[in-house]
């Protein structure tokens, strides 16, 4: 069974890097990115405005766990958000 996840990045270029290194390493089968995305949310007792990438990452069951932990080793976020789906 196919496994996603979706992440926020600072950008797409950090996405399309994340997802570069997930790929060569074998943890996911397929990435997409995009960039641009206008992004509000609560971060240390205030809202936030930004522009974000977004990296979709396809890979098994069985690697999700390395998945996550290898995007939060190579993440700029203090935390990452990383949402299976």
């Amino acid at each position: 069974m196919e496994q996603l996840f979706y992440i926020t990045t600072k950008n797409k270029a950090e996405a399309k890097k994340i997802g570069r290194v997930l790929v060569k390493e074998k943890l996911a089968t397929c990435i997409n990115c995009w960039g641009g995305v206008d992004s509000v949310y609560w971060w240390k007792g205030k809202i936030e405005e930004t522009k974000e990438g977004v990296l979709l990452v396809k890979t098994t069951e069985q690697l999700k766990r390395a998945v996550v932990k290898r995007i939060k080793e190579l993440h700029s976020y203090e935390e990452p958000s990383i949402i299976g789906l």
